[in-house]
């Protein structure tokens, strides 16, 4: 029939963050940092739940205009790049640096993949030994 979707893989989607305490929440879970942008990414133990990401854009970046600029770029690279490397159940949180006005769509989506898929690091136990010995 004319109009109809023929799509046979399945679509994953990403929620959103809404309220402050979401977002808060997430504060608490690991800090990915990079270049164009900080991404904190937090394990809610809900695997059946779907991702959810939010994005925040502090004043000290620019004027109204330039902070709309910067989280329509982000969430343009989140649905066409990265939601399908959102594990679920977790929340991320794309915390923009200014940089993201000036790099290309490319270079952002690409360092969004990268933070998205690196996985965590092992934890040096805090036993107080300096590395070189």
């Amino acid at each position: 029939m004319a109009g109809e979707l023929t799509i046979s893989e399945k679509k994953h989607t990403v929620g959103r963050l809404k309220s402050r305490p979401q977002f808060l929440a997430a504060r608490e879970g690991e800090k990915r940092r990079g270049g164009l942008f900080l991404l904190e990414v937090l394990d809610r133990k809900e695997p059946d739940s779907q991702a959810r990401v939010g994005f925040t854009v502090t004043k000290k970046h620019g004027n109204a205009v330039e902070r709309n600029r910067m989280r329509r770029r982000l969430k343009e690279a989140v649905r066409l790049h990265a939601g399908f490397a959102m594990q679920p159940g977790h929340d991320y949180v794309v915390v923009a640096r200014r940089d993201v006005l000036d790099a290309s769509f490319q270079e952002l989506a690409a360092e969004l993949i990268s933070r998205v898929e690196t996985r965590p690091k092992h934890r040096r136990s805090g036993d107080g030994r300096p590395r070189n010995v």
